[in-house]
């Protein structure tokens, strides 16, 4: 079996099990992303992530939880496969020699190029679950959530955005998209490494136990987002907008309005979850990829 194929088998492993374990933290994330802004003299729908939590499972009971799994449980076979063989080609393309370990700088090199492949896949099935999952705390009460539209899964979304907007319609937010993707997954495959070598004590990590895969895989997961959240927010209030009646022109001016109406810790609304999130859901993913990996030969 080629690397190429490896790869593949490897990164849709992987991306099961991070999908399985961070859905519900992710869920969360977005809800609180994605609610609107009070009045003066108002309380937000949401008060913090726990009550978000206990609001979605009064309403909707536990399986609110992993409402829009559906969509990226669908693609995420295609989204990690693309992310872990693109970043293995990339490695190879920049390896002095078959065999060498690649450099820190190398492997950010690596992670910006798979991150530059998987924004065309994850624009439109993060739009998919976005809309999902913020349909709750978008609709507000009275006439408006009457109005609102629900959702009946995953291809109820696209035929309704395909019937908005057409084809471009699942693309919306695919600039934002990229400006996390590339940044986020360069530090994360960095850091991964980074924290590996150090453990190690060098640049051969190939007898680090899973102790020590499962800390770097974590580690690397919280650095994705700590080194992109701003530009999460931006894309998830963008592809929850309005298609017929946009409250957000385009990034910038999703930036500037957050930043004008509630501050720069606009920005950061689920920061928490999605902090809570990376850390197990990636030390998975990294887990599962290395074991597979390894079972392959």
């Amino acid at each position: 079996m080629g690397d190429v194929s490896k790869d593949l088998i490897s990164g849709t492993v992987g991306g099961a099990a991070q999908l399985i374990v961070g859905h519900p933290f992710d869920t969360i994330k977005v809800k609180l992303q994605s609610q609107p802004t009070p009045l003066p003299g108002q309380q937000p729908k949401f008060a913090g992530a726990m009550d978000a939590v206990r609001q979605t499972v009064a309403a909707e009971g536990p399986r609110g939880l992993y409402k829009g799994m559906g969509a990226p449980l669908a693609t995420v076979a295609a989204f990690n496969a693309v992310l872990f063989s693109v970043r293995g080609q990339m490695e190879a393309l920049l390896r002095s020699e078959p065999g060498v370990p690649l450099t820190i700088k190398q492997q950010l090199i690596a992670g910006a190029g798979a991150g530059v492949a998987v924004s065309f896949l994850a624009c439109p099935t993060e739009l998919l679950k976005c809309r999902l999952q913020a349909q709750s705390s978008v609709a507000s009460t009275g006439a408006a959530a009457t109005a609102a539209v629900r959702y009946g899964g995953p291809l109820d979304v696209a035929r309704h955005v395909l019937r908005s907007a057409g084809m471009r319609g699942l693309f919306k937010g695919l600039v934002p998209t990229m400006a996390r993707e590339v940044p986020g997954n360069a530090a994360m495959f960095g850091v991964y490494e980074a924290v590996k070598q150090m453990i190690a004590g060098g640049q051969d990590t190939s007898n680090l136990g899973r102790g020590s895969q499962i800390l770097a895989g974590g580690v690397a997961g919280a650095s994705f987002w700590v080194s992109v959240y701003p530009t999460d927010v931006v894309k998830s209030v963008i592809q929850v907008d309005d298609y017929k009646n946009p409250k957000y022109s385009g990034s910038i001016d999703a930036f500037k309005k957050i930043v004008a109406s509630e501050g720069v810790k606009g920005l950061y609304k689920g920061f928490g979850p999605a902090m809570a999130r990376s850390v197990p859901a990636n030390a998975a993913c990294f887990l599962a990829y290395e074991m597979t990996r390894s079972s392959l030969g």
